[in-house]
């Protein structure tokens, strides 16, 4: 059994499909325990049960249909007519674009690659030096995972069988402290500069939003209707899907039909893989559960550490290193049933956890060596990684005691629950 973990390990690093090394490890496991194999495909089955799994797909089709239109151009232009009048005004333009982005999406790669064509050379002409330049763009990436509709969100919810609404709210407070976070760093960036500021303009700002018209209202319904109640998560999917076809396909017509197709498998391959991780670990935990390895790793724990305090360290310190070398999606499905029951031993409510949990995901996305924004920033603006790492590095600081104010002071996540 060990000599075909390790070969699974090796497997793994070499880069297989991840769904397949959790399979073969479950597979294996109930071999050897005589469980039957049917127990496999049974719980994959099982995820057809939960009704809320339908707001994926349709959430991620919205996602990739804003990203192939000109919405982020708009919604740049009405934030910038917003709030180009303050000092660093445009960097909190890019933190906040970029998270409402993401939130929708629920990828940060993307976030960097639709919108850094925007902002990288908007930032350096308005007078912001290529490292902090380089450093917010990258580091915006991973923000809005904590908004609705972000589809890790959804995703915990399912896992660790909370009430996604609850996450939804709980991830407000939090999310804005984030970029709230990096905008005064932003603004204290700016100080002593001659920076040329744009002037309100209430023309302007009329301008941008009719531009705008019909981007604007998506966040406020969609979003309105999941936090009052109105809407269940999966009703919001679908407003959000047909509405984001609508406004872009048919009336602004920046999308071909001929495209749709195509936009539609590459949405549906991400949304492919997200189900298939899901379906494959819930076999593994089943697995797990079954020879109680939860309950093993729990005493083990207890052994070592005695209070909150000390496990949230370890659990902020764990997530880190997770996050830079597994993806979110994978990282939840894989990692959540084995924390849960620890978390609930030292009182750690599970909404809560789950706001941690993320918040300590979006900072594994800018930590060296291998983070995924750290690469997908190299690359997309042909960078030099070690310069990537240096100029994430102050941004990086930033969140991390984000995360940590957010860890130890639950009442921040649990305020509007």
């Amino acid at each position: 059994m060990i000599l075909f973990s390790i070969i699974l390990l090796i497997l793994a690093i070499l880069g297989a499909p991840l769904f397949t090394i959790i399979a073969t490890s479950a597979i294996l496991g109930f071999k050897s325990s005589d469980t039957s194999l049917l127990t496999v495909p049974l719980e994959f089955m099982s995820i057809a049960q939960v009704p809320v799994l339908t707001a994926i797909p349709l959430f991620t089709f919205a996602g990739y249909l804003l990203s192939e239109c000109e919405a982020p151009h708009r919604l740049v232009r009405v934030t910038r007519a917003l709030f180009g009048w303050m000092p660093g005004g445009l960097a909190i333009v890019c933190l906040v674009v970029c998270a409402l982005f993401t939130a929708f999406t629920g990828a940060s790669g993307v976030t960097i690659i639709a919108l850094g064509a925007i902002l990288y050379p908007a930032l350096m002409e308005d007078g912001y030096g290529d490292r902090f330049t380089l450093g917010l763009v990258t580091s915006s990436g991973s923000l809005g995972l904590l908004f609705a509709p972000s589809l890790p969100l959804i995703l915990y919810g399912v896992v660790a069988q909370v009430s996604i609404d609850d996450l939804f709210r709980a991830g407000i407070l939090p999310g804005i402290l984030m970029v709230a976070a990096l905008s005064a760093y932003s603004v204290w960036n700016s100080r002593g500069t001659r920076r040329q500021t744009t002037p309100f303009s209430g023309r302007e700002v009329l301008a941008a939003m009719r531009e705008a018209i019909w981007e604007l209202p998506l966040p406020i319904v969609v979003l309105g209707g999941i936090y009052s109640g109105f809407f269940a998560v999966s009703e919001a999917a679908a407003i959000t899907a047909l509405y984001v076809f609508v406004a872009e396909v048919l009336i602004n017509r920046e999308i071909a039909l001929r495209d749709l197709p195509r936009i539609i498998r590459e949405s549906m391959v991400l949304v492919g893989a997200i189900l298939m991780i899901l379906g494959m670990s819930l076999a593994s935990t089943y697995y797990m559960i079954d020879m109680e390895i939860p309950q093993k790793l729990l005493a083990l724990v207890g052994e070592l550490f005695s209070s909150q305090v000390t496990f949230l360290i370890l659990l902020l310190i764990f997530l880190l290193i997770l996050g830079a070398i597994l993806d979110i999606f994978s990282a939840i499905a894989l990692v959540v049933p084995l924390i849960l029951p620890i978390a609930s031993t030292f009182g750690v409510n599970q909404v809560h956890l789950g706001i941690v949990f993320l918040a300590a995901m979006e900072l594994g996305y800018l930590t060296p060596p291998v983070g995924l924004n750290l690469f997908i920033s190299s690359y997309r603006f042909d960078k030099p990684i070690l310069h990537v790492y240096s100029a994430t590095f102050p941004f990086l600081l930033i969140l991390l005691l984000s995360v940590i104010l957010i860890a130890f002071w639950p009442g921040l996540s649990l305020w509007l629950v």
